[in-house]
């Protein structure tokens, strides 16, 4: 097991919270962790449900669900973002 920090932005984080540290299993990738979380049900399965836009940074680095996830990452939730 490996530990991770996880951080929500926008409304993902008005749902979820700021963020919150979890044991994951090495090897993992971001989809799985994602999958992991929205198996918690609740608000998790609501904001992070497949069918919704959500994008995903590594360490500051946007990435797609397919990118492992290495031990004492930081990873990081978010709507879609658009300028004006």
């Amino acid at each position: 097991m490996m530990k991770v920090r996880l951080r929500f932005f926008a409304s993902l984080r008005e749902a979820l919270g700021p963020g919150e540290e979890v044991d994951l299993e090495a090897g993992s990738s971001l989809g799985q962790l994602r999958d992991r979380l929205i198996a918690r049900g609740g608000i998790h399965a609501q904001v992070l449900a497949r069918g919704r836009a959500v994008r995903c940074a590594l360490n500051q680095v946007m990435v797609d669900e397919s990118s492992p996830v290495p031990d004492g990452a930081e990873v990081a939730f978010f709507p879609p973002v658009t300028g004006g």
